[in-house]
């Protein structure tokens, strides 16, 4: 049998879809609580401080990718004591650098936005979602590596708990805060950074109930081991610059549309989570093909890497073509539960067919991410992430931003998109080759 497997990994990637899904679900209704207040700035301000936070937190996204790749290569060697000291590692770090960001806070927020373009009340609505939110950067990192930590492992039902409980309470909080209380875009922030500090008290219980005290003693010296802090900078090093490449094309993208207009950039803003929605369901997939991956890699089972490949692309490749297709044919009803806004409709129904090959390649080239995080191969995910920036975003976005052309805009995205997913695939045909 070709993929003797699939059963357990279509069953993990079925209970990490569902706790994705918690995510954009629960974001989607903080954009419906602020896209509904009778003004449209305390969106777009949301909108424009995430582009900051997206520096901010998945520049250290490695937290969770190396995390799950070396977690899960450590199981696949039953090698017990690694798995828990990547855990401990891993947490140490985001630790640290959550504590930073937090002492740092106001050169940062006066550094980002200076650089982001907006109207001066949009501006203002984004500061008072940062002033909030930036208290909870401590949680939101440690939760990064605990989420890593339990995929690596192929634990979906603790990231399944986690999820429900980070994005319940962020739920909870946001109408509170937003619609009971009035707080706009300060309460959106506060919900968020609330809602962090939830699931870590979770994540943190969890672990105590099957890790003792002696055994994080016992491996404790192991944290701080040369070589494996080596290879562990080597392998973050290559995910940060590949995340930030990621990370800046979308936040030029977002910038280039408040330059256009601020009905433009809610617009956008409504079609992005749109793919947002759509990558956390690709990548229930791809967090699955990730561990199975890694497992196999660290088990020199290298003949069932070609055939989790085949069977999670085509997976990817369907869902992410049939969420497309559902928003584009029925764009009035699903966006209008987001915004009532009449000027903002149209403008999302002009540019809603995008999604179609933005979805396309996005699902393969998130599914081949997910693969070679899951081998640890960092340095194919930092080539493709800049090619795809460098050549095939900044091109057509230079030209739209000269034309202040929005289509322009959506084709210079979708072609990022399709550059990452070939220079990944060329990478992974390379692979198969060099096995032969």
């Amino acid at each position: 049998m070709r993929y003797p497997f699939w059963l357990p990994f279509l069953q993990l990637a079925g209970v990490n879809m569902v706790s994705n899904l918690l995510v954009p679900l629960a974001g989607l209704l903080d954009l419906a609580f602020l896209g509904n207040l009778a003004e449209i700035r305390h969106l777009a301000g949301v909108a424009i401080a995430t582009v900051l936070f997206n520096y901010l937190y998945w520049t250290f996204g490695f937290l969770r990718m190396g995390t799950t790749g070396t977690t899960a290569q450590a199981v696949g060697r039953g090698d017990a004591d690694e798995v828990l000291v990547t855990g401990l590692r891993g947490g140490a770090i985001a630790l640290t650098v959550g504590l930073g960001i937090v002492l740092l806070q106001l050169p940062l927020r006066e550094i980002g936005f200076t650089l982001l373009s907006a109207a001066p009340e949009v501006k203002q609505a984004g500061r008072a979602y940062y002033n909030a939110m930036i208290w909870g950067a401590p949680a939101t990192l440690l939760n990064l590596v605990w989420m890593g930590w339990y995929l690596g492992r192929g634990k979906g039902r603790a990231v399944l708990l986690l999820s429900a409980v980070s994005n319940g309470v962020n739920v909870v909080l946001n109408y509170w805060l937003i619609v009971r209380w009035g707080w706009a875009s300060a309460g959106a922030g506060a919900a968020t950074a609330l809602s962090q500090y939830a699931m870590l008290g979770v994540a943190l219980g969890l672990l105590g109930c099957e890790v003792s005290g002696a055994q994080v003693r016992a491996v404790f010296p192991k944290i701080w081991n040369a070589a494996a802090l080596k290879s562990l900078v080597l392998l973050n090093g290559n995910i940060v610059i590949r995340t930030f490449a990621l990370i800046t094309t979308f936040a030029v993208f977002t910038n280039l549309s408040a330059a256009v207009g601020t009905t433009v950039l809610a617009a956008n803003t409504l079609l992005l989570q749109v793919v947002t929605l759509a990558a956390y369901f690709i990548d229930g997939l791809a967090f699955a093909t990730e561990t199975y991956a890694g497992q196999f890699h660290g088990g020199g089972q290298r003949d069932r890497l070609r055939a989790l490949a085949e069977l999670s692309g085509a997976l990817s490749l369907g869902l992410g073509l049939a969420i497309a297709l559902l928003f584009a044919l029925l764009p009035q009803p699903l966006f209008r539960l987001l915004t009532h806004h009449a000027d903002v409709l149209e403008g999302v129904r002009q540019s809603v067919w995008w999604l179609l090959p933005l979805l396309g390649f996005g699902s393969l080239a998130y599914m081949l991410d997910g693969y070679f995080l899951g081998i640890t191969a960092g340095n194919v995910l930092r080539k493709s992430a800049l090619a795809s920036s460098l050549l095939g975003f900044a091109p057509i976005a230079a030209i739209a931003w000269q034309t202040q052309s929005n289509a322009l805009l959506w084709l210079a995205l979708t072609c990022f998109m399709a550059t990452r997913t070939v220079t990944l695939g060329w990478a992974l045909r390379q692979s198969y080759l060099e096995r032969c």
